[in-house]
């Protein structure tokens, strides 16, 4: 229960208002002032019509922002006009809620599980407004310490909730209410609803003094009442207007010994005349086991106009007669209906939503039709207990059952993305729980997840990366390489560039690279790994200095070497040797004779596939490209230079799509007009090749970084190679036929390299 109330679970797109909302928000310390106190005061405000400012408020406590110095800006009362006021679950202090709040004329407050607050506070607060003791009509305490001993120096009306008069609804779950003060909450004149679950009362004789206006209590979870049988029945007899009674318990937290005399008391309520509680539509005694099947019976054929009735952890949620009762709602186990009704109705109630979430688990395993609204139940329950770890074993099993295959496509894109967020808090709560890290790894193992979401996959990288480090179940790393290789490809720039700065993330994928290399094996744990440091290498060159340091270059010359025979491999790891090759002060590292001539032998190996020949020319492009910087024996160099010609001269135009660039600036020193024959045609046989792949992508790129002038400068100058201008000239009739095709500059995702 001690929770923010969670955001709304997006089904769409965001209305304006609320994106309106959500900028205030953001903006709040450019839209104030400070007063002397510290606390903010709006600059200038319209006049916000009044539910505006109710959800402005509501707005900043649900996105964390809500404390004493920015509830200052609701002292504005003329501007802010506050009528449904929640600081539900806020840091702020009894000074701070007495000067922005009560002087508000209030018709509801909700002040549960505010952090620095008494129920004292709020009391003596509220009854020192005149416009709040004549308005308020709703009121929620839940999980404050009440501490009436504090006002007992300042007895009076004053002081008492009955001096808010007008007030119909009161939750005061969770607190250290007393017999005493029920006795003062019951004299209210129009009392209607009262919850009153999991608090120390032990008598309930107090309701008596309302039963002629009570139709709502609320009576979970009483551990310390005291009452016979008799004397209870004998009150609840004698509230005739009572529609709705919640004598639920935790079946969790009791024992056979607790609970004896509620029981008892349930039990000759069902098996009761119709004219005890005549007025009740709505009867809940979830967690109570000891009910017989018959008194359910006798009590559902009995109540006409029974509207609900709570049996969940009952074992009588399968009772026939509820089956034949068309307009009966029923929280249960027997089917989806039940378990739906359970989840909605008790979502703030931890040991209901465990319940109802195992027996959904086993509903759910063979899910074939999407069911977004049970989704949105299973997200909402994980908001509701963010901290409990039963809650978060079955719901994350549950959230795979519900995802799982093609259901995720047919789910609105928004609930989808809360869901992967919920996911990412779980993994990020519970970093030691296996189950709970595997659950959230399997629904994130999802293509149509992982590609078309949104969510934080930098944070999501970090977490799945982590889960690595302290798991080694070979299915889990397998899953969790899988999942990091897609997100680092799926990274902006910005979120590229922090995780660069990340030696552990580095660590942790060359550890797996070493432990399948040791053994020689192939498999596509170790293709995951070496992709995803491929991508993270790439125009970084934080990450690839982070490589080197790690001694990833003695490792991938290892690597190289042993896999000779599997394309796949050599294509990934002279993929990152180019990364590194781009960055000119890391060039250094890569002078290694024996290393470029093992890489010089595959580009000029005919029998060797395309798309490795291309990446060891890459490297050796980069690296002959800048005489001044090169260390090793001319000779050396001269023959590089001749055979890059000579070989990409043969090779052919590939359909697949082999790489993906960011940019284009690593080509642009290679293009200049003054570079060897050898290292020009490499370069523009490479934009050639991404450009008739993807010609609306790549020709925006080219015109924007420059290389259109680049390319016409070659084509242009006269020592330029026939070989080179052909290729060039056919890259700007590409980016000439796209512009005039398109009409605009358009912009696409950028496609991650394989």
């Amino acid at each position: 229960d001690r929770h923010l109330e969670s955001t709304q679970i997006k089904m769409g797109p965001q209305a304006l208002c609320d994106l309106c909302l959500a900028q205030v928000c953001f903006s709040l310390d450019a839209l104030c002032n400070k007063r002397g106190d510290g606390s903010m005061s709006l600059i200038w405000a319209p006049v916000f019509p009044q539910e505006l400012a109710d959800q402005l408020l509501q707005n900043m406590a649900t996105k964390g922002i809500l404390n004493d110095t920015t509830v200052g800006i609701f002292r504005n009362c003329e501007k802010l006009r506050l009528r449904r006021a929640s600081i539900r679950c806020c840091p702020v202090s009894a000074e701070a809620f007495r000067l922005a709040l009560c002087p508000h004329q209030l018709l509801e407050l909700d002040a549960s599980w505010v952090s620095g607050l008494t129920g004292a506070n709020v009391i003596s607060g509220l009854a020192s407004s005149s416009d709040c003791r004549a308005s308020l009509h709703k009121l929620s305490l839940s999980g404050l310490r009440l501490d009436w001993g504090s006002l007992e120096g300042d007895v009076g009306v004053g002081n008492s909730f009955s001096s808010l008069q007008s007030l119909r609804t009161l939750h005061v779950a969770n607190t250290d209410l007393t017999d005493d003060i029920l006795e003062d909450i019951c004299s209210l004149p129009h009392l209607e609803t009262l919850d009153i679950s999991c608090s120390t009362i032990s008598k309930l004789n107090a309701l008596l003094k309302c039963k002629t206006t009570l139709r709502f209590l609320i009576v979970h979870r009483l551990r310390q009442l005291d009452m016979s049988p008799a004397s209870l029945l004998f009150v609840f007899s004698q509230l005739n207007a009572l529609r709705h009674l919640d004598f639920s318990e935790d079946h969790f937290a009791v024992d056979d010994s607790d609970g004896k005399d509620s029981d008892e008391t349930v039990q000759q309520l069902l098996e009761g005349s119709p004219q005890v509680l005549p007025s009740l539509v709505s009867l809940d005694i979830s967690g109570r086991k000891k009910m017989s099947e018959a008194a359910v019976t006798a009590f559902v054929e009995s109540r006409s106009g029974l509207v609900f009735i709570g049996l969940l952890a009952t074992g009588l949620s399968a009772c026939p007669v509820l089956s034949s009762q068309k307009n009966l709602k029923v929280t249960g186990e027997a089917n989806e209906e039940q378990v739906r009704e359970a989840l909605g109705r008790y979502r703030e109630r931890e040991c209901f939503v465990r319940e109802a979430l195992v027996h959904l688990y086993s509903l759910t395993t063979d899910a074939e039709k999407p069911q977004p609204d049970m989704l949105k139940l299973v997200v909402a329950a994980m908001q509701s207990h963010p901290e409990s770890l039963h809650v978060h074993l079955v719901a994350t099993a549950c959230v795979f059952n519900l995802t799982n295959q093609e259901l995720a496509e047919a789910m609105p894109v928004g609930l989808i993305s809360s869901t992967v967020s919920q996911l990412l808090h779980a993994m990020k709560t519970f970093p030691n729980q296996q189950q709970v890290q595997k659950n959230c790894l399997l629904a994130l193992c999802s293509d149509y997840i992982l590609q078309d979401v949104p969510f934080d996959k930098c944070l999501a990288a970090m977490l799945v990366i982590h889960l690595l480090s302290n798991h080694e179940e070979p299915t889990l790393q397998r899953m969790a390489v899988a999942v990091i290789s897609i997100l680092v490809a799926k990274l902006s720039t910005e979120e590229m560039t922090q995780l660069s700065k990340d030696v552990f993330f580095m660590k942790q994928l060359l550890a797996i690279v070493q432990q399948k290399a040791m053994v020689g094996v192939v498999d596509t744990t170790l293709k995951f790994a070496l992709s995803a440091l491929w991508n993270l290498t790439d125009e970084m060159p934080t990450a690839a200095r982070n490589f080197i340091e790690c001694q990833g270059l003695e490792l991938y010359e290892e690597v190289l070497e042993s896999y000779y025979n599997e394309p796949s491999i050599q294509q990934k790891v002279l993929g990152l040797l180019n990364n590194i090759a781009e960055v000119q002060e890391l060039q250094a590292e890569l002078m290694d004779e024996d290393l470029l001539e093992h890489v010089l032998s595959l580009l000029q190996n005919s029998q060797v596939e395309v798309g490795v020949r291309y990446f060891a020319g890459g490297i050796l492009a980069q690296l002959a490209s800048r005489t001044e910087a090169w260390t090793l024996d001319d000779e050396l160099r001269t023959t590089i230079l001749k055979q890059l010609h000579e070989s990409i001269i043969t090779w052919g135009h590939l359909e697949r799509e082999m790489v993906s660039y960011r940019s284009f600036r690593p080509f642009c020193p290679l293009l200049q007009t003054c570079q060897p024959s050898g290292v020009q045609l490499w370069a523009v046989w490479a934009v050639h090749l991404v450009c008739s792949q993807n010609t609306s992508h790549y020709s925006c790129m080219l015109e924007e970084e420059g290389l259109t002038e680049l390319l016409r400068a070659l084509s242009t100058h006269p020592d330029t190679h026939s070989d080179i201008k052909s290729l060039s000239d056919r890259i700007l009739s590409l980016v000439e036929k796209q512009q005039s095709d398109s009409g605009v500059v358009s912009h696409q995702t950028q496609p991650e390299k394989s």
